[in-house]
């Protein structure tokens, strides 16, 4: 979690820790998400020798490191560099990053409604943390859904605009997708190109903010057609007027057509 922070991290957890001090022996480092000091020994470095630590590490440099020690009566943790996989640097910052823009849009929804940033966090943000996993995820379904995702949390009406209104530009909602089925039929001798011309037609209903309409062909007569949008609302939308657009289209030239989900 990013707003209920613990005294000490877990041993092989994965932590974001800043390098200041390079010894012949270790790399002495500060942990970003504690208000804490860690150590990483010459051995847990990297996988080969290491002759000199500037090779692999410089001071100032921002690291992904995993836990594998505590002594927390002497407020000792030591770190390993080593056992960190690409994979797992690339996730751990990506987290990292999410929960510290998270934690800006709180605070600036905070501003907008001229209350104290640990208000926010002790009676918003925590609440949101225990109900979505993490202040991230609340906010993405906030930016997709709008102010009445947040209810079930708990959030009270204007915190939930407020912070709807500083999500929406700032979070980049996963895309949705729904799919239908349309039949289409035309006894006309060009009624192949007349379906044709029909699916051109609908393929006009593009998202808005983005997005695509596919159609694919399951065999005559019927055609599957996928929106992919922002959200679901968007996404039906577009399905309807793409389905409304090719059943006009063939209507037209004296064919006829039907849709279903």
């Amino acid at each position: 979690m990013v707003l209920r922070r613990k005294d000490y991290p877990e041993i092989g957890e994965y932590v974001i820790a800043t390098a200041v001090k390079l010894q012949e022996h270790g790399v002495y480092v500060n942990l970003d998400e504690f208000e804490k000091n860690g150590y990483i020994p010459i051995g847990e470095i990297a996988s080969t020798w290491v002759k000199n630590i500037k090779d692999f590490v410089k001071e100032g440099q921002k690291l992904v490191l995993k836990v594998i020690r505590i002594d927390d009566r002497k407020g000792h943790i030591d770190l390993s560099l080593r056992k960190v996989t690409e994979r797992e640097k690339k996730e751990k910052l990506i987290q990292w990053k999410k929960s510290k823009r998270a934690e800006k849009l709180l605070e600036g929804a905070a501003k907008s409604l001229n209350k104290d940033y640990a208000e926010a966090v002790k009676s918003v943000g925590m609440p949101l943390e225990d109900y979505f996993g993490d202040l991230y995820a609340a906010l993405e379904a906030v930016a997709t859904r709008g102010p009445d995702a947040l209810k079930p949390a708990g959030t009270p009406e204007s915190w939930s605009k407020a912070i709807y209104e500083t999500a929406k530009d700032h979070i980049e909602t996963p895309a949705v997708q729904v799919t239908g089925i349309i039949q289409l039929n035309s006894p006309k001798p060009r009624g192949v190109e007349e379906i044709k011309r029909a699916l051109l037609e609908g393929k006009k209903a593009t998202p808005k903010n983005g997005g695509s309409v596919e159609i694919t062909y399951l065999g005559a007569p019927r055609y599957r057609i996928e929106v992919t949008a922002k959200d679901y609302k968007i996404a039906e939308e577009t399905m309807k007027e793409t389905a409304d657009r090719i059943i006009s289209k063939i209507t037209s030239a004296g064919g006829s057509g039907s849709f279903v989900r």
